[in-house]
């Protein structure tokens, strides 16, 4: 694989394979649980190419690495020693990134003269230039980062169920609502987080340029199955809020219940203090 003389990304020209020769690219995504500031990351990665949606810097002697602000790296044909090496200088300029991390794996086959398309789940294309290779690693990144927002969702899903469960067999809710108020405080801040990062599903201004990436764009959405899994986790985000907020509302009406009746309890027993007064 060649690159261009600015570093943009890995280029292959289509002049360089014969008929028959045919290369395979792979894509390795690793998404994290923080967030990724790409200006700060800049002296990490020197010789690095930075826009406002991501950081790419070529790695020796055929490969480039991707950095996405939504907390994930891609590496297009790097080597795993190499791989490990980019990931080390990561997690030394940001030492408090999560171990816990989601993998994801894509390859693409170039071969001159190809039909592009996804066939026995593999994408492959006549040439794979630097804007496609970038389309590419951005949709196994957001794969990668979605399957994590899955895990979170999946995890608040099952706790919001068990709340649901304690509400049918015994009528009611624990009297203690800060450990409630504290799992609805971190199912809202989960809920913002999750919507506020999938925006990452807009479609690149780079697709609109090439009718050929604009479809790769779409194979490999589809492939990832990204939309259907997203409207997925937007359902099971609306079951919870929606859970949530009746879980809550049986939590304020058992203490506003509860009030009533000290109320009551204080009427009557000023009543009888006075009436023992007056014998």
């Amino acid at each position: 694989m060649l690159y261009d003389m600015a570093g943009a990304g890995p280029l292959t020209a289509a002049s360089n394979l014969s008929p028959q020769m045919a290369l395979t690219h792979q894509f390795n995504a690793i998404a994290f649980e923080e967030n990724l500031s790409l200006r700060q990351l800049t002296a990490t990665f020197p010789g690095a190419r930075i826009t406002a949606h991501e950081l790419y810097r070529p790695v020796e002697p055929a490969g480039g690495i991707y950095v996405y602000p939504f907390g994930a790296i891609v590496a297009c044909d790097v080597s795993p020693e190499g791989r490990e090496a980019e990931l080390a200088r990561l997690r030394a300029a940001q030492p408090k990134l999560t171990a816990q991390v989601v993998r994801e794996d894509y390859s693409v086959v170039e071969e001159a003269g190809a039909p592009i398309g996804i066939f026995d789940g593999t994408l492959r294309v006549d040439r794979l230039t630097n804007a496609r290779a970038g389309v590419v690693a951005l949709i196994v990144a957001q794969s990668a980062a979605m399957e994590y927002y899955e895990r979170i969702v999946d995890q608040l899903f099952a706790r919001t169920g068990s709340l649901v469960e304690q509400l049918e067999h015994r009528g009611s809710v624990p009297f203690r609502t800060r450990p409630l108020n504290r799992f609805i405080g971190e199912a809202i801040l989960a809920r913002n987080e999750v919507l506020s990062v999938l925006h990452l599903l807009d479609k690149p201004d780079a697709t609109w340029e090439d009718a050929a990436m604009d479809r790769i764009y779409d194979d490999l959405r589809a492939e990832f199955d990204l939309a259907d899994r997203y409207a997925a986790m937007e359902s099971k985000l609306r079951s919870i809020q929606e859970a949530l907020e009746l879980v809550l509302d049986v939590a304020r009406d058992r203490r506003l219940l509860l009030l009533e009746v000290a109320v009551v309890v204080l009427i009557l027993a000023e009543l009888i203090f006075s009436a023992l007064r007056v014998l």
